[in-house]
């Protein structure tokens, strides 16, 4: 077998042993990413297709199907720049900085980059094409996010038409026999800035999605064995641009309070002596029980917000932030006890959004993952836009536990409000699409998509109607059941400031 594995090169594709969920032995299709000597023996970093990048390891030789040994294809070699050999073609974005003197009509849309693998779950999606509204179709995501996103996202995607108007009831809600009438999902019709006009005007906002036109076969590895923050030792998922020096070490130190990074134990207790913090710096906006929330400007904290930036790339994949914070807002979420605030999650925000985001990047911490904190943050960002006065949606795309996260979300507090629908005077209760955007602050594509995903909306007697099924009903009480960790508004204290206002944040 190790002779065999000599002739392994990166590029090579075959099986590769690996324990599924339920602990049993499978051969995925692997492709071969890097390959080391380590006291004489080789190991290889394999990256599982059509699996997330986050499962990605070394292996030994002995978990290799040599059988089914796949060389890399030769392809054509990589277009040049200027006939420079090993010099990547060109961003459209770049192109397009460089020819704003010239020609800017026939410029195309920035590529962002690839998405990760979503969970695939069939959803029945129901054509509104009659009954909805003409609207400018939502901006387009680019390259190749384009064809995940319209799956996830099927109203967003879609232009529609209709000759009714949005407060107009639309149909009735069926529920354990019950009849509700409601509004016909609808789109607003207002215009928005090209991407192009961004480019133009000085950089006063940002996003977090990563440019992946930049990708090679390092940022593809993870280059951080594990952290060690306050009594947690976490286990990356993703690369994380750290001093290249810290990258070898068994395990990377970090100060829970302030998230600088050290390169042994002994240094951090040295730090501790130092460090006065006891909680992120910043205005504390919320505090209930022993969750505290702080709001954190990127610009007057910009050394914690990029040490929160690096933390966070090691387990986020599709957005990214290191150093230019100024344009942005954290929105961390902590844990109180005798020794301090105990970091649990964060979202961040751009001060101003043209796009209506109240999220641009938000995670929570694997120690506390699956405890309910996730949907807390999203409920948390719902709840500044309501203050702000506006509707609010994540920044796309998301990932695949993000974009659970959100779909449970949504459809758990769209049900709330349809579930506690009651009549007026014996008639059926009406509610329109724009009331449930504006109670919720969630955007009206969002609360149609989400519609579409549980397969509400029905066509009957020639209307559309939405049917709320006893398994629906019986489900999202069950789920309410399990959601102890809720937001009380009174126990937020936040003031938005008008950005656009300000000539320096």
């Amino acid at each position: 077998m190790a002779d065999t594995s000599m002739e392994i090169v990166e590029g090579c594709r075959l099986p590769v042993l690996r324990k599924n969920q339920e602990n049993e032995d499978e051969w995925p299709l692997a492709e071969i990413l890097s390959v080391k000597d380590t006291l004489g023996r080789k190991l290889f970093y394999v990256h599982y297709i059509d699996f997330n990048k986050r499962l990605d390891e070394w292996v030994t030789p002995d978990r290799l199907d040599m059988k089914k040994l796949q060389f890399p294809k030769k392809e054509a070699k990589t277009p040049t720049k200027n006939g420079l050999p090993g010099s990547r073609p060109s961003s459209p974005e770049r192109e397009v900085r460089k020819s704003l003197d010239l020609n800017v009509q026939a410029a195309s849309a920035p590529s962002r980059g690839k998405t990760l693998p979503t969970p695939k779950r069939k959803a029945e999606t129901v054509s509104l094409a009659s009954q909805v509204t003409p609207a400018t179709s939502v901006p387009s995501l680019p390259s190749s996010a384009e064809a995940t996103q319209a799956s996830v996202y099927p109203a967003a995607r879609e232009t529609f038409t209709t000759k009714t108007r949005e407060d107009e009831p639309l149909t009735s809600i069926t529920t354990n026999g019950t009849t509700r009438r409601v509004l016909p999902p609808s789109q607003p019709g207002r215009k928005r800035k090209t991407w192009l006009s961004f480019l133009i005007s000085p950089r006063m906002t940002g996003s977090l999605v990563s440019d992946r036109s930049h990708d090679d076969i390092i940022t593809r590895m993870k280059n951080i064995d594990c952290i060690e923050l306050g009594r947690h030792r976490l286990k990356p998922w993703y690369f994380s641009p750290y001093p290249q020096e810290l990258t070898t070490l068994p395990i990377l130190y970090l100060c829970e309070f302030c998230l600088k990074y050290l390169k042994s134990l002994k240094c951090l207790q040295r730090h501790l002596t130092k460090c006065n913090l006891r909680h992120p710096p910043g205005n504390e906006i919320y505090r209930k029980g022993t969750i505290s929330f702080f709001e954190i400007d990127g610009r007057k904290n910009k050394t914690y917000s990029q040490n929160l930036c690096l933390l966070a790339k090691c387990f986020l994949d599709h957005k990214t932030l290191y150093y230019d914070t100024d344009p942005f807002l954290f929105y961390v979420m902590t844990e109180y006890d005798c020794k301090g605030f105990h970091i649990v999650g964060y979202f961040s925000k751009e001060k101003e959004s043209t796009e209506d985001y109240n999220v641009a990047c938000i995670l929570t911490l694997p120690p506390y993952q699956r405890r309910g904190y996730g949907k807390l943050l999203i409920e948390f960002s719902y709840e500044l836009s309501k203050v702000e006065g506006k509707t609010g949606t994540p920044e796309k795309p998301l990932s695949d536990l993000g974009l659970l996260s959100y779909r449970s979300y949504w459809s758990q507090t769209i049900l709330e409000i349809l579930m506690d629908l009651k009549s007026d005077n014996g008639e059926r209760p009406q509610i329109t699409i724009n009331e449930i955007s504006e109670i919720t602050s969630v955007k009206k594509e969002d609360v149609i998509s989400t519609l579409q995903y549980l397969n509400l909306i029905n066509y009957y007697k020639g209307q559309y109607i939405l049917t709320l099924s006893e398994d629906i009903v019986d489900g999202h009480e069950r789920a309410m059941q399990k959601r102890h960790l809720r937001i009380d508004p009174k126990c937020l204290h936040f003031t938005p400031k008008d950005w656009s206002k300000r000539g320096k944040w």
